[in-house]
């Protein structure tokens, strides 16, 4: 089984101006994302507004991006529900897309029950027969496991095949998370926008998974890790960081401006709720862009 490595941004869903979805602007960011390097691509995600899709939406989009990558990189589909039929449903979906794994949250209602979680993850990969990515985020979106519970899961249940680590410090959290489960895991990734990366690779992070609107430098911020060149891996990390502490408080808001302003989409409608940017935050924004211009395509 190929252990996925590198960038891999998670696929935000594009709407309309009336709330649709806009399957033509979802696939411009995806060919973006294959053409900025990315080693592969994560969807549906926290930032692809999973929880505000319905069920045929979720189905229908795993579909076009197996039809869409069309084999051109791994790709690894987001199966979480509160539902365990739901997230079969879902994982069998993407076994049937071509995904090369399947992420998945712990549901809140199993987070107390190390037998009914480690039951609902084997189901998932046995049905589907893909590996599992067992998804670690914090509370609300997540359950926050702690990590001898997370190395449990994975040694009762071989499907789970890696975890993306998400609870802060998650650099911290992979060196420990790593050491707790040993062979049991393949890989261990970083999330959180990218904000942590360069703590999560020193400590062993096979690969991360930002959102996606500055693909291109987290890609390159990764090739000049691997090859050596630290420094100037730190030196595009920081060039990011003003971006990043902005998306840390709009979430996919920022993610779709950044792509509105790129050129890739048509509208930044977003279903999730959280704040909206006025005029002035629109205006740092552009400031921002302008100081990345040089590392970042534009259409």
């Amino acid at each position: 089984m190929t252990v996925l490595t590198g960038v891999l941004p998670i696929l935000p869903t594009i709407f309309a101006a009336d709330g649709d979805l806009d399957e033509a602007g979802t696939r411009r960011v995806l060919e973006d994302v294959i053409n900025s390097g990315a080693h592969g691509v994560v969807f549906p995600g926290l930032a692809s507004e999973y929880d505000h899709l319905t069920r045929d939406e979720r189905l229908r989009m795993t579909a076009r991006l197996g039809e869409w990558v069309a084999g051109r990189v791994p790709f690894v589909i987001g199966a979480s529900s509160a539902g365990v039929e739901d997230a079969v449903r879902y994982a069998d979906a993407a076994a049937r897309a071509g995904a090369a794994a399947v992420m998945v949250l712990t549901p809140h209602a199993l987070a107390q029950d190390l037998g009914a979680m480690a039951a609902f993850y084997a189901r998932i990969a046995e049905s589907s027969g893909l590996a599992v990515m067992l998804q670690n985020a914090p509370a609300p979106m997540g359950v926050g496991l702690a990590l001898e519970r997370v190395a449990e899961l994975a040694r009762a249940v071989p499907g789970i095949r890696s975890v993306k680590e998400e609870a802060p410090p998650s650099g911290q959290r992979i060196t420990r998370l790593t050491l707790l489960a040993g062979d049991s895991l393949d890989a261990v990734y970083g999330g959180a926008g990218a904000r942590h990366l360069m703590d999560e690779l020193a400590r062993g992070a096979q690969g991360t998974m930002p959102a996606c609107e500055i693909s291109a430098l987290h890609v390159a911020m990764v090739d000049a890790w691997r090859s050596g060149h630290e420094d100037k891996a730190r030196s595009l990390y920081e060039r990011t960081l003003p971006l990043l502490t902005m998306q840390a408080v709009f979430r996919w808001r920022l993610t779709k401006a950044v792509l509105l302003r790129r050129g890739l989409i048509g509208s930044d409608f977003t279903r999730a709720p959280g704040p909206a940017l006025d005029a002035l935050d629109w205006h740092e924004l552009d400031a921002m862009l302008a100081r990345l211009k040089d590392l970042l395509p534009w259409a």
